[in-house]
């Protein structure tokens, strides 16, 4: 006859093997638990001039990652010039800033112009339009953490005006 002890202690052990098989036999997910790291040295990976279509004024753009499907999201390191800013935006699943260094602008639509300093964090909740950018006498750099829906991180809309920017 079991005790209480030995059919508790034989459910956790029928439940851990139960869960080590699941997991090791996790069809959607490639090379689950069994995949090599991957590490981006600094500077392996080229700047970007930010694209005139979608920025105003001198941005560049140091990529620090990409996942790797079924992953979905990407980082890089963005950095403004006194002045420069993003085109109104929205993500489809949100995106978060931390500002690095410098005096940033970040502007929901309808909302008023928030200046951000290093180690303030900025979420956008999906689909908000909204910009970004420094301020128009000091440099900012952030970082950009954003998911892809579909294979789309960002929908780029019209061109943040002077009228809009000033505070």
């Amino acid at each position: 006859m079991l005790s209480k002890r030995g059919l508790i202690a034989g459910a956790c052990l029928i439940g851990v093997a139960a869960a080590a098989r699941g997991h090791a036999e996790t069809p959607d997910v490639p090379n689950h638990g069994r995949a090599d790291m991957q590490i981006k040295r600094n500077g392996e990976q080229p700047s970007q001039k930010g694209p005139d279509a979608w920025f105003t004024g001198q941005v560049r753009i140091d990529p620090l990652h990409t996942a790797p499907e079924p992953a979905r999201v990407g980082a890089a390191t963005v950095t403004f010039e006194p002045g420069a800013r993003t085109a109104w935006h929205t993500h489809p699943l949100g995106q978060t800033l931390i500002i690095v260094s410098g005096t940033g602008w970040v502007q929901r639509e309808g909302g008023p112009v928030e200046e951000v300093k290093p180690g303030d964090v900025v979420w956008f909740p999906p689909a908000v339009k909204h910009w970004h950018g420094a301020s128009p006498t000091n440099a900012m750099t952030h970082i950009a953490i954003q998911e892809s829906l579909d294979g789309r991180a960002v929908d780029w809309l019209e061109k943040v005006s002077d009228g809009q920017y000033k505070r």
